[in-house]
């Protein structure tokens, strides 16, 4: 089992990445393995990239609508949210957070 959440998967850049590599499969050109190997350094590339790179804090407050706890991953849905950042204040009408452990090298959390 791949030690890296496939999440990024789900994002704009993630679809089109897997879009092109479905087109790239169908046209013969690419192997689906090869396809699945792109895909796993995809979700290690953006796993370690927003861990090191991404410094930004924010603040947010809303309406906690809908939470589970399920295989280790918590989601929350919430209604409403307003998000501040250094000098500005982003609103929503609803967004959903996924939250999954970090794991180590070795696998430990």
């Amino acid at each position: 089992m791949s030690q890296y959440y496939e999440l990024y998967r789900r994002s704009s850049i993630g679809i089109s990445l897997t879009d092109a590599l479905d087109d790239l499969i169908s046209q013969g050109k690419i192997s689906p393995q090869l396809a699945m190997k792109v895909l796993f350094n995809f979700d290690k590339s953006m796993t370690e990239a927003l861990s090191e790179k991404v410094k930004a804090r924010l603040t947010f407050k809303g309406h906690l609508d809908t939470y589970r706890f399920c295989d280790e991953v918590w989601t929350f849905i919430i209604k409403n949210p307003s998000f501040r950042f250094d000098n500005e204040t982003v609103a929503s009408n609803k967004i959903r957070i996924v939250a999954c452990a970090t794991r180590d090298n070795s696998g430990n959390r």
